[in-house]
């Protein structure tokens, strides 16, 4: 008896070491508690401001680009993600683009990496605001994106909100350095709604790969987006390991149908299944 309970006992904590779930816990210390899940005494985030005379103009915006506030849909704290269209860029490295994301990275624990032959469960919840204007090149809000390897500049799979005629969610894919659109929604279907996104993937070659992704509107339950997949290369070539970002990293070459935004997180969890 005593054997089988240590045995239970361990397989409850393997388990638990295989998940990690980041979630707002109230206002203050919100970098810190981003990075102790993510990356334990690294930097999981790429914002902008985050270093003292840098080159981002932040003397309006004394606040950190990420911060907790209470959402009184949920009843609970969020994480809110800010973008400034004339202040903010990317890292003070690129400036016909910026960026707030996090990410797990090189860094990170193991259980953080997509590896060859893995198949892992993204979770996690979020909000454009009502009136959430796209640019007409790219907004993305989450991407798999490879380390290492010949294609780790094009993500593997990438949600990115773009200005149209009819404003769109699109759903992209890239096995190589080539992207192609595998569905599309209509964005007011995202505009002032919590939606609840589960991304699961097995990540393999061709044949044996396997790539799920389902958005529900968190009030309702209906289904916004669904897709799947076991046809797609779900792989880079070479790459080490393929880690998820989430955040806001938007063009800036038509910045008049830009505005600065909030974007709401919440409940990031990433199972290795």
């Amino acid at each position: 008896m005593k054997l089988l309970i240590l045995l239970f006992s361990f397989l409850i904590s393997s388990f638990s070491y295989t998940q990690v779930s980041l979630s707002a816990d109230g206002p203050g210390n919100t970098y810190e508690l981003i990075t102790s899940k993510l990356a334990p005494g690294y930097n999981p985030i790429e914002a902008p401001g985050q270093k003292k005379g840098d080159c981002d103009n932040h003397s309006s915006f004394p606040d950190t680009h990420i911060s907790e506030v209470f959402s009184q849909e949920l009843q609970k704290h969020v994480f809110k993600f800010v973008i400034h269209v004339k202040e903010d860029n990317d890292r003070c490295k690129k400036f016909d683009r910026q960026r707030n994301e996090i990410k797990s990275y090189k860094s990170s624990p193991d259980n953080l990496k997509g590896v060859l032959g893995e198949t892992v469960e993204y979770k996690w919840k979020f909000k454009l605001d009502k009136n959430f204007q796209p640019s007409k090149k790219f907004t993305h809000l989450h991407q798999l994106k490879a380390v290492g390897g010949l294609d780790k500049d094009m993500p593997l799979v990438t949600l990115t909100a773009r200005k149209a005629s009819l404003d769109r969610l699109e759903l992209r894919y890239s096995s190589g350095l080539d992207q192609n659109t595998l569905t599309t929604v209509a964005l007011d279907k995202f505009r002032g709604h919590w939606v609840d996104v589960t991304e699961t993937v097995t990540y393999e070659e061709k044949g044996k790969a396997k790539f799920s992704i389902v958005i529900k509107n968190l009030k309702t339950g209906a289904k916004i987006l669904e897709y799947t997949s076991n046809t797609l290369r779900m792989w880079k070539t070479n790459a080490d390991f393929i880690r998820p970002k989430w955040g806001i990293y938007r063009s800036l070459k038509h910045s008049h149908d830009l505005r600065d935004e909030e974007l709401l997180f919440a409940d990031f969890v990433i199972t290795e299944i």
